[in-house]
């Protein structure tokens, strides 16, 4: 799936040159958090967010250099901060460089960036100009929309597609387990290496079609490795 599929279209953006207080305006008109910067040619320049706006002076009014952190700041820095607390454009306020991705880029791509920079939402962009953005709730659709995986229908089709679907795991011990299916309930059986590989166990079993309930007889096994901690079964 790409990331087309899922972003929202129709964007409302801001220019450089709009004032803060229009966009802080947008913001709670429109109930987001964050609004794309496009230039006349709708390229993103940057994005003005909540976070942008906490330290303005209409909220934490200071006086410059009064305070303890101001004194460890160095002048560029201090200056900078005036400029993003007073300056009434958005071009001085947003945040630059902000991470963007293709509509053809992969839903699992998408995911990695909002985890690996900690961030909510991230514009979509077609040849460098705006054409959408994708926030993390749209990523749950996904897994809203999704079926268990299908098989034929009876008993020993359930069984065959538990087993199929346990050898495609990391984990040894999943495919040693003895699989019986009656009239849907799946009954798993054998030794696991730990209570997390019941677990997954479980799931495989349960993301089959077909599947009425799982009844985990699996136990954890004893064997310890030479060092004296519990084996592990996991491929490395």
């Amino acid at each position: 799936m790409r990331i087309k599929d899922l972003m929202k279209t129709g964007v409302v953006t801001v220019a450089p040159d709009t004032s803060v207080k229009h966009a802080a305006q947008i913001m709670l008109e429109k109930k987001v958090s964050g609004l794309p910067v496009v230039d006349d040619r709708h390229t993103l320049v940057g994005m003005i967010t909540e976070g942008d706006l906490l330290r303005r002076r209409e909220i934490c009014p200071q006086t410059p250099g009064g305070s303890s952190e101001n004194g460890k700041r160095s002048l560029a820095e201090r200056a900078a901060d005036f400029v993003k607390s007073h300056s009434w454009k958005v071009a001085d306020v947003m945040t630059k460089g902000v991470i963007a991705v293709d509509e053809e880029a992969p839903v699992s791509r998408v995911a990695a960036l909002m985890e690996n920079h900690h961030i909510k939402r991230i514009p979509v962009t077609r040849e460098g100009r705006l054409v959408g953005i994708v926030s993390r709730v749209d990523l749950l659709r996904p897994i809203a929309m999704a079926e268990p995986d299908d098989c034929a229908p009876g008993d020993i089709a359930i069984r065959r597609s538990i087993l199929s679907r346990l050898g495609e795991t990391a984990f040894d011990d999943l495919v040693k387990l003895s699989v019986i299916v009656s009239d849907g309930v799946v009954h798993l059986w054998g030794n696991v290496g730990s209570a997390s590989e019941k677990e997954a166990a479980r799931v495989v079993s349960e993301g089959v079609r077909g599947v009425a309930g799982v009844v985990d007889h699996t136990q954890l096994s004893p064997a310890e490795s030479d060092d004296g901690e519990l084996h592990r079964s996991a491929r490395q």
